[in-house]
């Protein structure tokens, strides 16, 4: 059976009143999300979250901040996020927190009179070299807790940014997110990566999309849902229901327990 989980919801600031939704809706974990300004690792009380988990028999997953640039050229920049993702991973390991996900940025890119120049791309070596220090780092402060840190495909991998997921696919600490919404959003850029690094899937993000319509209720886009929850079965994943409102959560779950996917 698959695990079926919430993301934290801007009309929802108090986590308590998420973890009531999500025991109401029938879900299994709600996914931390560090943008907002409560999930911030100062500011989360780490006794009140293993007492939420408790209280309303929930878990929780953390989506990393989308502005993470952990190989931003300046070193003063990089090492407060590389700070924030090891004391979120020392957060994971306090309250069984099974998965940290997180975006790749592409960086900074200078327009040309004949293409678009992506600094990372150009200075590829830096980069990676940032990559993989950001990755042992992680890797030994995970040890042997089992926290993932998966990277989430957002607009299309560019060249230099497949070249340091396969670096962090190195470590059995990384893995992939599969953004369901964002892939189409993409024109599906990404499928030969993610077929090829399909081993490594263990977390989906699931909503519907338009053409140019992303985060929608299940059931209300173009997007075969179907399709990728059976992929999140075989993989044993987990998935998130990543739509935007109370309403929109609601008939989403609607149309999960309606095809059967959750009673």
């Amino acid at each position: 059976m698959l695990s079926f989980g919430m993301p934290t919801l801007i009309e929802l600031p108090a986590i308590e009143r998420c973890a009531a939704l999500c025991r109401r809706l029938g879900l299994d974990f709600i996914e931390l999300n560090m943008n907002l300004p409560q999930y911030q690792t100062p500011c989360m009380d780490r006794s009140l979250l293993p007492a939420v988990m408790r209280e309303y028999g929930i878990y929780f997953t953390i989506h990393l901040d989308e502005n993470l640039n952990i190989a931003d050229f300046n070193p003063y920049v990089a090492s407060a996020y590389r700070r924030t993702v090891l004391e979120t991973i020392d957060l994971a390991r306090h309250i069984g927190a099974p998965i940290l996900n997180m975006h790749l940025p592409r960086g900074v890119y200078f327009t040309l009179p004949d293409r678009r120049v992506h600094l990372f791309g150009e200075y590829r070596e830096q980069y990676l070299s940032a990559v993989r220090s950001f990755r042992d780092k992680c890797t030994a402060c995970i040890g042997e807790s089992g926290v993932r840190i998966l990277v989430e495909n957002t607009n299309g991998f560019l060249p230099f940014q497949m070249e340091a997921l396969d670096a962090l696919l190195e470590s059995p600490a990384f893995g992939l997110t599969l953004d369901v919404g964002h892939y189409h959003a993409a024109g599906c850029a990404d499928e030969a990566f993610l077929n090829r690094c399909l081993a490594a899937l263990h977390h989906v993000h699931l909503h519907d999309a338009l053409p140019g319509s992303d985060h929608l209720a299940l059931g209300t886009g173009s997007v075969d849902l179907t399709r990728y929850l059976s992929l999140a079965e075989q993989r044993s994943s987990r998935v998130v229901v990543e739509t935007k409102t109370v309403s929109s959560l609601e008939r989403s779950v609607d149309w999960l327990r309606a095809n059967r996917f959750i009673q």
